[in-house]
């Protein structure tokens, strides 16, 4: 989209501007397209200072870019005296010093430590909002992906396999894949046919009901909120609990074959002991099946 890269096929069109055409071997050159790029080691000129960095690439006079990223008070420093944070807000300022029509974002977050990426990544989803550009960020976190889009499109292998919102990946991905990266439990088994649904023989050992009729091998995808512990002596699926992780008011329960998120006290049993046998369940709507393996 930047123009860095001739595409072997295809069209790419913004608005009324067509920047490539296969067909037409039409190919318009990066720096006449209209894009805001901040890739993912930030390439800031280590020689310049913030406001240099930002003029550099300013199609016109911007002194209120600075303050709109909330780094005014850094236009003298140099690349080498800011924070991470810091340094991907200048990046940002010059990417929108172009007066783009389009910002692309290569893993924006990726030079971040844990708290301060959640910090800045809630501050870019606030000046995205406030921009109305179209913007194209690639993350492999889709946690990042939550905050900052409307919609996520996954990508397998170079194909696109599904495009759609958070909640519409979550409940029903396209394929496994896509049921991993929202987090779930993905596992194959052999599906038979019941009156309401299906009965689910998993290659791991133990079944699971779900809602959809489907037959034959199969995944099946189970987020981890929506497994729930229970007796193992009344249920025809168990597991061994491997470590129990507190997360901030939620345990992160990690067993052999699955992983699930419950609360403190909603097992309503002594505190769970790597090793310890349970029985799990799940409501049978919340049993997604996704396919042949």
């Amino acid at each position: 989209m930047a123009g860095l890269e001739r595409p072997r096929a295809g069209r790419i069109v913004l608005g009324d501007e067509v920047w490539f055409d296969a067909p037409r071997k039409l190919h318009i050159s990066p720096e006449r397209r209209r894009v805001g790029y901040l890739p993912q080691d930030y390439a800031l000129f280590p020689h310049l200072t913030v406001a240099g960095n930002v003029r550099f690439a300013a199609r016109r006079h911007r002194p209120d870019l600075l303050e709109r990223v909330g780094i005014a008070h850094l236009a003298g420093a140099r690349p080498s005296q800011l924070s991470g944070g810091e340094r991907q807000r200048v990046a940002l300022a010059r990417a929108l010093a172009r007066e783009p029509r389009v910002l692309l974002l290569d893993e924006p977050f990726g030079a971040l430590d844990t708290i301060t990426r959640q910090e800045v990544r809630d501050q870019l989803a606030d000046l995205l909002n406030t921009l109305r550009l179209p913007a194209l960020v690639v993350t492999h976190s889709f946690d990042d992906a939550i905050v900052l889009a409307r919609r996520i499109g996954v990508l397998d292998r170079g194909r696109l396999v599904q495009l759609a919102s958070a909640a519409e990946l979550t409940q029903s991905p396209a394929t496994a894949r896509v049921a991993a990266l929202t987090g779930a439990n993905v596992l194959d088994g052999t599906a038979t046919p019941s009156a309401t649904g299906s009965m689910i023989r998993l290659t791991t050992g133990g079944e699971l009901a779900s809602s959809q009729r489907a037959s034959g091998p199969v995944q099946i995808a189970v987020q981890p909120w929506e497994l729930e512990l229970c007796d193992p002596v009344s249920t025809a699926l168990t597991d061994t609990v491997v470590s129990v992780r507190d997360d901030h008011g939620r345990l992160l329960v990690r067993l052999t074959k699955f992983s699930l998120q419950i609360r403190p006290e909603s097992n309503g049993r002594p505190p769970l002991a790597e090793g310890q046998s349970v029985g799990l369940r799940a409501a049978p709507r919340d049993v997604r099946v996704i396919g042949r393996p």
